[in-house]
């Protein structure tokens, strides 16, 4: 099953009249893989139209003449691009003002804050569960120790 293009076309102008989203993204393996840097750039537009096809994907018309972007969520196929749409969706909705707290993005994986790196490890209460203990140093109340013991296990975590 090939989506049309005479299809899509219409679609596009029924929803966006005769001036579309500046980026309208077909979500196809052959595209850009996504990365944050690509989600904080879609997330910067004033909108986006994200396309997605099922089986054998898209008339090309549709992406050669229809679309500014192409984009893949990674090196595999699925069935359909209804879950790398929700990716994308969700990967950029988030970075949009208000979608949640400024200071909980701050710092997590793929932010400045870590130079691009994977988020450190996370515990909570209790303290031990089956022997297993959270490490001293993040109980030590030291908050310099403990931001150098995140920013070292970031590092370690993240590969090079």
């Amino acid at each position: 099953m090939v989506l049309r293009v005479d299809v899509v076309a219409a679609a596009l102008e029924a929803a966006y009249g005769e001036v579309p989203p500046a980026r309208v993204i077909a979500l196809t393996p052959q595209g850009r893989q996504l990365d944050q840097a690509l989600v904080e750039e879609l997330a910067a537009e004033p909108g986006i139209a994200v396309l997605s096809s099922r089986f054998e994907g898209f008339d090309a018309r549709i992406v050669d003449h229809l679309c500014s972007d192409a984009i893949s969520i990674g090196p595999y196929v699925l069935s359909g691009g209804e879950l790398p749409a929700m990716v994308v969706i969700d990967a950029v909705a988030r970075r949009l003002p208000g979608a949640i707290r400024e200071e909980s993005a701050a710092v997590e994986s793929f932010s400045a804050a870590l130079e691009g790196g994977l988020e450190y490890p996370h515990y909570t209460r209790p303290a031990e569960f089956r022997g297993w203990r959270v490490p001293d140093i993040l109980l030590s109340g030291n908050h310099a120790l403990i931001e150098s013991w995140r920013r070292e296990r970031s590092r370690e975590r993240t590969p090079s």
